[in-house]
């Protein structure tokens, strides 16, 4: 662009961006914390899961023996607690 301020905002949301995901990679796991950013997207931000509407909420499921889990959910729980007791 020839525009100084739309660059200027590229470069802004680049650097978010870029600090948003080391931040998850650090809160997953302490092998994330070190990896690449390309490693980060990879393993935990494309997640090979099914999105199913069931009474009004979004569940996820994600595949059986998926070798990323654990970290994923590490980073589920840092960013959004524990999930909600199940009602009976």
């Amino acid at each position: 662009s020839g525009k100084f301020t739309a660059n200027a905002a590229w470069l802004v949301l680049a650097a978010i961006a870029f600090n948003l995901t080391r931040a998850a990679g650090a809160l997953a796991s302490l092998f994330h914390a070190r990896a690449t950013t390309a490693t980060i997207r990879e393993h935990l931000i494309r997640v090979p899961a099914r999105l199913a509407r069931s009474a009004r909420r979004l569940i996820m499921h994600l595949p059986r023996n998926w070798a990323h889990q654990g970290p994923w959910e590490a980073l589920y729980v840092a960013a959004c607690g524990p999930p909600p007791a199940p009602r009976t």
